[in-house]
């Protein structure tokens, strides 16, 4: 039987680089990438466990991977990931999966395969200190060839009250900045035009070695000046560590992106003070200000959570505020779904009735929907440089890719993928720019 692998990635931007680097592992070990579940001989889910509906749609294809073991005995089923580390023996006990691998192991995937074709179903869980997989070159999953990412971190030190990524994730260790460059340099001589520095809070990025400090804005300085022609983006920051030293370095270089997603979660200091976020309105608010005035244009996007334990309506009225002052291009903004082991589950009651979680969200919902009408409607007559991603979903010979804010533009062109084009806005929805090219 070929060792074909078939995995499924949930949530957010650095599963999608784990399972590129748990490919590259096992293309070492002798596993080929397949796209199509009944051709694999192993099936793999990274996982993530952020929200409750995460969870229970992975549940969901548990069940489907589950009858792919019953149709083809010496199928193995393995979950990866955030889930992984959390449920651990919940999920080998379920008699469907034969593999549990937390982010940080990895490396020994190639033992629990071997373990679990034995009969012996694996399970590592074990967080590290000191893994980043720097040494592992990623199996790119992008079939366009045009952008790809880099993972500059793992782990995270902040401990909101209501995440689970701390006791999934670990600590915070950054990469050993050299690494990261020749990354980055190797991703653009293949022809990757555009990298993504991914880390839960990128911007606790810190590297100390005998003498030398590297912190993120020196970072992103350096994988900027790996070339022009190279865009750089990156992926989180958090509200009270985003230094105007970062914001300057931004402003220095055209290849860096004008786009920053900075979570909020709530515009009400009670409430941020409970989900220990570490930072009040009016920090935030002085944040937004200096990015406004530093990086002129840049494109703010954010996190928003609705019915936080105990969250009043003078709670709920200060994030509709706060989201009507900054005036986001768009929003992630969801039901907070508790989470067990975290601090909130341990210290305050879900006590927000779901209807009135509910009607919240959709408010909060309204407004953003609104704001990202006008914050694309304001684009309108503006020349924008777009690295086009592929064709557009909709329209023939349309192609679609970001400006450097953000905002997805679609136009008319011949022109291929990881080409950079000059266009002009001429319409907008709350979510699209309608361009047309600059001859």
């Amino acid at each position: 039987m070929k060792n074909l692998v078939y995995i499924e990635t949930y949530g957010c931007q650095m599963n999608v680089n784990d399972s590129e680097v748990v490919l590259s592992i096992l293309k070492k070990h002798g596993w080929e990438h397949c796209c199509e579940l009944e051709d694999a001989t192993l099936i793999l889910a990274n996982t993530c466990s952020i929200r409750d509906n995460a969870e229970q749609r992975i549940w969901g294809r548990i069940e489907q991977f589950y009858l792919q073991k019953k149709k083809r005995p010496g199928v193995l089923v393995g979950i990866l990931g955030c889930m992984a580390e959390r449920l651990k023996e919940n999920l080998l006990d379920s008699g469907k999966v034969d593999i549990v691998a937390g982010p940080d192991s990895y490396r020994r995937l190639p033992e629990l395969i071997a373990a679990a074709s034995d009969g012996h179903p694996g399970i590592d869980t074990v967080l590290s200190r000191e893994e980043t997989y720097a040494d592992i070159t990623p199996v790119r999953l992008d079939e366009s060839g045009v952008s790809a990412f880099i993972s500059i971190m793992r782990g995270c030190n902040k401990v909101c009250s209501y995440c689970v990524v701390p006791y999934t994730r670990g600590v915070e260790r950054s990469r050993e900045p050299g690494t990261i460059v020749r990354e980055a340099c190797r991703l653009f001589e293949s022809g990757v035009k555009e990298v993504t520095l991914l880390g839960q809070n990128v911007d606790s990025y810190l590297w100390k070695s005998e003498g030398e400090s590297v912190n993120f804005a020196a970072l992103l300085e350096r994988v900027a000046q790996v070339s022009p022609l190279l865009r750089v983006r990156f992926s989180t920051s958090y509200p009270s560590d985003i230094s105007d030293e970062l914001l300057e370095v931004m402003a220095r270089y055209d290849n860096i992106c004008k786009h920053i997603h900075l979570p909020v979660q709530s515009g009400s200091d009670r409430m941020l003070e409970k989900m220990r976020r570490k930072y009040d309105r009016s920090w935030y608010l002085e944040r937004v200000k200096a990015i406004r005035e530093k990086v002129p244009g840049c494109g703010l996007t954010t996190d928003v959570i609705a019915g936080f334990c105990s969250e009043t309506e003078e709670d709920h009225r200060d994030t509709l505020s706060l989201m009507e002052e900054v005036g986001y291009d768009s929003a992630f903004m969801f039901q907070y779904s508790e989470r067990p082991g975290t601090l909130a589950a341990r210290n305050y009651p879900d006590d927000v009735p779901p209807e009135v979680k509910t009607r919240r969200l959709n408010e909060i919902i309204d407004l953003q929907m609104r704001k990202s009408r006008e914050r694309y409607a304001a684009q309108i007559g503006s020349e924008q440089t777009v690295l086009i991603e592929g064709p557009a979903k909709k329209g023939e010979g349309k192609v679609c890719g970001r400006s450097s804010n953000y905002m997805m533009c679609v136009f008319a062109s011949d022109k291929k993928a990881g080409t950079y084009v000059r266009v002009r806005v001429v319409d907008a929805t709350p979510a699209t720019l309608i361009c047309e090219e600059i001859q």
